[in-house]
């Protein structure tokens, strides 16, 4: 373990204490167990956070253009083709 040091206002300590004397630990555990705790969820989205994200998306994916798989396929394999040429003009086996 390491001590640390670190400032919390009134309505924090009268909590922290509140929480160690009903839970009856240390205060210092109240501490580790509240971190432990804030750090699974601090990755996770809030109801209003996804709701946002997902009309969002909602947006963007109405906007797509409906094309043709074909038409899809053909530009994607001239953007491969033109990867492959390293954005080469020419091709550099003497093709076009």
């Amino acid at each position: 373990m390491k001590k640390v040091t670190f400032t919390l206002d009134d309505s924090a300590v009268r909590e922290l204490e509140r929480a160690a004397t009903r839970l009856d630990i240390p205060k210092s555990q109240v501490v580790r167990e509240a971190l432990e705790l804030y750090g699974e969820h601090l990755g996770r989205l809030s109801d209003e956070e996804r709701d946002r994200m997902l009309a969002r998306f909602d947006r963007v994916t109405e906007a797509l253009p409906d094309r043709p798989r074909e038409e899809l396929d053909a530009d994607l394999e001239a953007l491969r083709a033109s990867r492959r040429r390293r954005g080469r003009r020419t091709d550099p086996e003497g093709g076009a």
